[in-house]
């Protein structure tokens, strides 16, 4: 059976959250917005997880599932941000209409963020705490250079 391409995003989609727990994905505005706060949300849950392993026990597995979560909301983040889903869709949102009228470099964020995530998930395979910790800081640089640009109240 042959997939169309609407059938192919909604079947990665559904790999990309089996692998991770539950990343939201929604159709209407509202649900779409809540669905992408969640999914930063668990995204800074597991960057809360590195920092905490850096700063004592440095559990390498535990650094390993987090970097795993990261890289997998990283790409699972990427169709969240459709129009009509920003300030004015009348559902609060810190999202920058910015996000919309400069695409291009939103979307260059987006895929630096999951080149740097991937980046994570190898240190942490290779389990050396300092290039851990060093590509933790790129990941961090790489969402507050997005944040400052695209996102409101940061």
């Amino acid at each position: 059976m042959t997939q169309t391409p609407s059938r192919k995003v909604a079947t990665f989609l559904a790999l990309v959250a089996a692998g991770v727990g539950t990343l939201a994905v929604a159709a209407s505005p509202a649900d779409t917005i809540a669905a992408r706060q969640a999914n930063f949300k668990k995204m800074g849950g597991a960057m809360k997880v590195i920092k905490d392993q850096l700063a004592g026990g440095a559990d390498k597995a535990k650094m390993a599932d987090a970097a795993k979560t990261i890289a997998a909301v990283a790409r699972a983040q990427v169709p969240m941000f459709p129009k009509g889903t920003g300030p004015g869709a009348g559902v609060k949102t810190d999202a920058l209409p910015a996000i919309w009228t400069d695409r291009a470099t939103f979307d260059g964020h987006a895929k630096k963020l999951i080149v740097e995530a991937d980046k994570l998930v190898a240190a942490t395979g290779a389990g050396n705490a300092a290039a851990i910790g060093a590509q933790f800081k790129a990941v961090g640089s790489t969402c507050g250079a997005c944040h400052k640009q695209f996102r409101a109240d940061d």
